[in-house]
């Protein structure tokens, strides 16, 4: 995955030409030139991309898509290099650790968080309407917080709310704290709604405490849900409509997203479901292989029970390189569309990463609100 040192190949002076970068490694110059991670073609419908860092020894650590790769030092100075390996249509979360911490690419103003940068391939799709977050930006926050002490669940926890377009049906969005604090879903959503892409709408960050109980197949989350959070929402002043609910789900979230929609069909219609955890079984998490249990998981077979879902509309997306999720994605997707519900299927440009799938949310709710 990773290519060996090729200064000679591209120059002794400017070993790094082919990446746009003359000049030599090391200097100010050469420095002042480095912008985010550069790909040029590999010859084999893939890219090469280069991955800088200045100073110590560190790793490249991405969040899905590959194992880490240690960086390679350019002679006796402080430029630090990956030329990695990586396939046609990708966008993938990464970030560099040395001396045991997490950074952001400081040369890379696409951030997600304060400890991590987003990097695409140039035949990605873009993403319109996501702006760019360096990892020093304070992300905007929705001004109504609601204080939920759940008697259900257990804990408190603070939950935002904010109207789109004036507000409208409640897209309540799991994984709440990732979409205000890692990736700007508020505004996001804000400028799909100016463009005409998105119908008014209320977001509702939900917040989880503990992903693996919370988003399993559990009944306590739903029915905390119906009995105690979305009275809180009717009541905070901000235009919503609980009673026409789309729920947005990643991994876990996307598993226990459809499973909302099975169990509870007259709170939950419509689900957007990005790269869902449908490998899931009571006891997969326990496994040495998660993912090598039955395909489809649990929900499969709740499925193959052939419940009525023609009143049900859902959005399914995967990451067109999550070679092991699609097997159970797919025969998720096709059971759910012979149970009779309305079905809508892609394929994003990523591997298991929030990164590829935050435009996917933003049309799959779009989709699902019409």
């Amino acid at each position: 995955m990773t290519e060996p040192a090729s200064g000679l190949a591209a120059g002794i002076d400017a070993p790094f030409a082919e990446f746009g970068l003359p000049g030599a490694p090391g200097t100010e110059a050469f420095w002042a030139a480095v912008g985010a991670p550069a790909s040029v073609p590999d010859g084999d419908g893939g890219w090469v991309t280069l991955f800088l860092w200045r100073g110590s020894p560190a790793t490249l650590d991405f969040e899905s898509w590959s194992a880490p790769v240690p960086l390679l030092r350019w002679d006796d100075t402080d430029c630090w290099y990956a030329k990695v390996r990586v396939p046609a249509r990708l966008r993938v979360t990464y970030q560099f650790r040395a001396d045991d911490a997490a950074y952001a690419d400081p040369f890379n103003p696409a951030g997600a968080g304060g400890d991590r940068s987003i990097a695409a391939t140039p035949d990605a799709p873009a993403q319109p309407h996501w702006p760019l977050v360096a990892p020093d930006d304070v992300l905007p926050l929705p001004r109504t917080r609601l204080r939920w002490a759940s008697e259900r669940l257990g804990g408190r926890r603070t939950v935002r709310v904010h109207p789109v377009g004036g507000g409208g049906p409640v897209v309540l969005l799991l994984d709440g704290d990732d979409w205000l604090y890692l990736h700007p879903a508020m505004t996001a959503f804000d400028a799909a709604a100016a463009a005409g892409e998105m119908p008014a709408c209320t977001l509702v960050f939900l917040p989880a405490k503990d992903r693996a109980a919370e988003f399993g197949c559990r009944a306590d989350l739903w029915e905390a849900v119906r009995d105690e959070l979305l009275p809180l929402v009717a009541e905070c002043g901000v235009p919503a409509e609980p009673d026409r609910l789309v729920v947005a789900g990643q991994s876990l979230g996307g598993l226990s997203a459809l499973y909302a929609a099975l169990e509870y069909p007259d709170l939950v219609s419509r689900v957007a479901c990005q790269s869902g955890s449908f490998w899931w079984t009571p006891d997969a998490l326990d496994a040495a292989d998660p993912l090598g249990g039955p395909v489809g998981g649990a929900v499969a077979a709740r499925l193959r029970e052939r419940p009525d879902l023609s009143g049900l509309r859902v959005a399914f997306d995967v990451g067109e390189h999550e070679t092991r999720m699609l097997p159970h994605c797919e025969l998720t997707e096709t059971l759910t569309e012979q149970a009779g519900a309305t079905v809508r299927v892609s394929r994003s440009a990523a591997d298991h990463d929030r990164a590829g799938w935050r435009q996917a949310l933003l049309r799959d709710v779009a989709w699902a609100l019409t």
